[in-house]
């Protein structure tokens, strides 16, 4: 399994949910044209012949492309307040990314750690969920570069634990699983220990929901998590986090395709140029506010 390293999601003080990634209020589920934050953007012009014939048969048979995705990830992606219906940036993205190919989408939520896994069986034919390119990842499956996303800090209001991100030694520390952020702390935790100070207490959460209800809660110091999430969880919480430090190690999200599938990705990788030329791409992400990540080209394994 390739675990590697995300970037890394929702917010919960409590039973009090501060996101629409969890609520679960009996909604029906969204129209095709809408998300959590209002009508969808679409690129204009329909599909684009050229690239819709570079997808494969057994992918456009149906008409369809199925993506399984970390549904828990807001900004980025996460669960609508129906509980069931996928919104976010990354799907509004993927989605006109799709429609230039002649395709619609079908999004399975899906474990982080399981989704590469299901793309290299065939159980997904991609995975779009905030997945930073890396070489582990380019050596498992094939990435289609499309966004620039760093790690940023977040702690309580005030900051009562005194800390900072570069002398975080003896402090408790919420993390996701499987991110890179959790490689980023267990290095400074033993850079603690090589400077002959407390080790780190590393928190690792299952969701990144959970990891910021520790923040809020107290239970945890301080976490990190992708730049764009912990804006995000910041502004949810209404006050009761703020961001520490500044964002760090950027680097860029990839959409996932199996290894062999490299026309697809090319497919792909052409068809998100198309919108960063015709501006549905930069008018998506402003929509969701996160432009300080719009990369101006996307390219295969960059």
């Amino acid at each position: 399994m390739i675990t590697g390293s995300l970037r890394r999601h929702g917010i919960l003080t409590g039973a009090l949910v501060l996101t629409g990634a969890l609520a679960l209020s009996a909604c029906g589920e969204k129209k095709d044209d809408e998300t959590g934050a209002g009508p969808k953007i679409t690129a204009s012009g329909g599909p684009d012949a050229k690239l819709a014939a570079m997808v494969p048969d057994a992918i456009k048979s149906d008409g369809k492309i199925l993506i399984g995705v970390d549904s828990s990830y807001a900004p980025n992606e996460f669960l609508d307040t129906d509980g069931k219906t996928v919104v976010g940036w990354d799907r509004e993205l993927f989605d006109a990314v799709a429609g230039k190919l002649g395709l619609k989408t079908e999004w399975v939520s899906s474990g982080f750690d399981d989704i590469i896994p299901g793309v290299q069986s065939g159980k997904y034919e991609a995975g779009v969920s905030s997945f930073t390119i890396n070489d582990e990842r380019k050596k498992a499956v094939t990435m289609v570069s499309y966004f620039n996303a760093g790690t940023q800090w977040a702690t309580k209001k005030g900051n009562p634990a005194g800390i900072q991100p570069d002398n975080a030694c003896g402090k408790k520390i919420a993390v996701q699983k499987a991110t890179v952020q959790v490689e980023d702390i267990q290095k400074r935790s033993k850079a603690c220990e090589d400077a002959g100070k407390p080790a780190i207490k590393i928190d690792q959460y299952q969701g990144q929901d959970e990891a910021t209800a520790a923040i809020v809660s107290g239970k945890d110091d301080a976490g990190l998590a992708d730049s764009p999430i912990i804006a995000y969880a910041v502004k949810q919480t209404n006050g009761q986090l703020e961001l520490l430090g500044d964002i760090y190690e950027a680097a860029p999200y990839g959409f996932v395709v199996k290894k062999d599938q490299t026309q697809l990705a090319e497919a792909i990788a052409g068809a998100t140029k198309a919108l960063q030329a015709d501006g549905t791409y930069k008018k998506i992400l402003e929509k969701w506010n996160v432009q300080a990540g719009a990369i101006t080209d996307s390219a295969v394994n960059p």
